[in-house]
């Protein structure tokens, strides 16, 4: 799996991975000290077998020093929790992405969406992940947990390296303690944020559920913070990766941008096949409660198994023709979002950023191409995202408004 990192292997990844699952859809590296799965009948049933821990640090103690913080703080967050942790930490954060909910967030995704790209029309040029997928998941989840504009770029600031650490098999003393550090500066910051009395939160805000809904909630507050920190990383870190790898993937597939264009009903299920296509997150962890038999295979109790997401995207045994893009794709389900009980949290409101981005992309952008150099990835086993994807397009006159 490591091997995944290398830049050849990053710019060919699901060929790499359709060659490790055709040589064993199951098998134990020595180098990552784990199983690897990458069918998707051996990845969407593991991510839901009460036998699997998903418990990433079974002991704290065994965690290098430097990146001990860091792990006492994941270890308190719903991700990485089991029954019945799991669904009590899970609770209370769920209010705040009903669908209902959610929806009541389209209008400022738009005006946000719409502000980015009416920025950059006069130049004719934009980078797609750090003019637009980058700023926007990070508002949107800013504004749900009542963040104010101007603590944002710290917040953004301490997340990259949480990020880092939670997406690495290797890392140094230096980048663990950074992680621990920004972690630390985070939940600090969150703290102050949800106990200020400085008057009544928003209403849509996370503020204002925990106002009104914690009298009987059976969680201390180290781990509501743990939670929201998770939110805010989470939130952001993994929809910026998906609308920069849905943009290339249109960008690189005109035929299929311009069906879109003319077709403007099927973007939801576009959306859809554009996750499985080239999944946001690549990894789950999980690890075996007891001895145990999985796939044919003897797992040793506490061996982990990596559950390679995109691996199971594109496997052939769900999705004929699994490289190629197809918006009107009969059945099978995908796991970019996970599988059971830890199905991502935000899932409806990943999707709607999604719709808006898209609709607006290719009605504001009809003649965009990649502009500059060609799309480096983020060097990272469990996340898949790009640095930057430079595009160009016909200038449009500055409007005259305001």
């Amino acid at each position: 799996m490591l091997s995944a990192l290398r830049p050849t292997n990053q710019n060919r990844l699901y060929e790499f991975y359709r060659d490790l699952r055709s040589a064993d859809d199951l098998y134990w590296d020595r180098h990552v000290d784990a199983w690897v799965a990458t069918s998707h009948a051996v990845v969407s049933s593991t991510a839901s077998d009460p036998r699997f821990s998903s418990v990433r640090y079974p002991d704290i103690e065994a965690v290098s020093e430097e990146l001990r913080p860091l792990a006492r703080v994941l270890s308190r967050q719903m991700l990485y929790s089991d029954a019945p942790d799991h669904a009590r930490l899970r609770s209370l954060l769920s209010r705040a992405f009903t669908p209902r909910t959610v929806m009541t967030l389209r209008d400022r995704i738009s005006d946000a969406v719409d502000q980015i790209v009416t920025r950059a029309a006069p130049a004719g040029r934009l980078d797609i992940v750090a003019d637009l997928a980058r700023p926007l998941p990070l508002a949107v989840i800013c504004d749900l947990l009542g963040v104010p504009e101007e603590d944002r770029p710290a917040l953004s600031a301490w997340s990259d390296p949480i990020a880092e650490a939670i997406g690495s098999s290797r890392l140094d003393a230096d980048d663990s303690r950074a992680a621990s550090q920004s972690m630390e500066r985070m939940l600090a910051y969150l703290r102050q944020l949800l106990t200020r009395e400085d008057g009544p939160p928003a209403p849509h805000t996370l503020r204002a559920l925990l106002a009104t809904g914690t009298e009987n909630l059976d969680q201390d507050f180290d781990e509501l913070l743990a939670n929201c920190a998770l939110l805010l990383i989470a939130g952001h870190e993994t929809t910026t990766h998906f609308i920069g790898n849905a943009a290339l993937a249109l960008l690189s597939h005109p035929q299929a941008a311009e069906q879109l264009r003319n077709r403007p009903e099927l973007i939801p299920a576009a959306v859809e096949e554009l996750l499985r296509y080239d999944s946001p997150v690549q990894l789950m962890l999980r690890r075996a409660r007891h001895d145990l038999d999985l796939a044919g295979r003897s797992i040793t109790a506490g061996q982990a198994v990596l559950l390679v997401c995109g691996a199971a995207n594109r496997d052939p045994a769900v999705f004929p023709d699994p490289d190629v893009l197809d918006f009107q794709r009969p059945g099978g389900r995908h796991v970019a979002f996970g599988y059971g009980p830890h199905f991502c949290l935000g899932a409806a409101l990943a999707r709607l950023e999604g719709v808006v981005v898209l609709e607006a992309l290719l009605t504001r952008l009809p003649d965009w191409k990649l502009d500059g150099t060609s799309p480096r990835w983020q060097r990272s086993l469990n996340f898949r995202g790009l640095n930057s994807l430079e595009v160009a397009f016909t200038a449009a006159a500055p409007s005259s408004t305001g």
